[in-house]
């Protein structure tokens, strides 16, 4: 049986078959890859200050929350643009649904990471329980997205770089 479950199917098998080299990399490393880590981060450090405020309500965890989610947003962005340019460019990645469920779901991450930002620099007293709510629908989106991402790379193989002697 193939990596992709069925070995009696010519479908899976073309499909297993494509190139699935990273475009968008440095030196053979994949930007995309590179780039997802903060914004993740950012993701979680955002819905970290939330449960803080909610408990202290101290004004601090107001400030950390709003830099952490433009940091989530901004850095989203970037990595966005990166994925959607290798989605774009590399046949064998498109080929896969995989690629598709991670780019819909990243992209609906970044619209929630906009708007919780949004709300947070419109007016602070969104941040209960809006902002709450709207961290921890990130932090869902941020584990789904990042499950479908890294199925594409231990599943797929996507971006990764086989050397001669492996």
């Amino acid at each position: 049986m193939s990596e992709t479950g069925d070995s009696s199917s010519p479908v899976l098998q073309k499909i297993a078959e494509q190139d699935v080299t990273s475009t968008v990399a440095v030196a053979g490393h994949p930007l995309h890859a590179m780039t997802v880590h903060f914004p993740i981060a950012f993701v979680i450090a955002t819905l970290g200050s939330d449960v803080f405020f909610w408990w202290s309500a101290d004004p601090f965890w107001v400030r950390t929350g709003i830099w952490a989610s433009g940091a989530a947003f901004i850095g989203g962005m970037a990595a966005g643009l990166i994925g959607t340019a290798e989605l774009l460019l590399v046949p064998g990645i498109r080929a896969r649904v995989a690629s598709w469920t991670h780019a819909v779901a990243a992209m609906m991450l970044i619209a929630l990471c906009g708007l919780n930002w949004g709300i947070r620099l419109a007016d602070e007293n969104l941040i209960l329980p809006n902002g709450l709510l709207i961290s921890m629908l990130a932090a869902v989106f941020t584990g789904f997205a990042g499950w479908h991402g890294g199925k594409l790379v231990f599943d797929h193989g996507v971006g990764l770089m086989i050397s001669e002697k492996e």
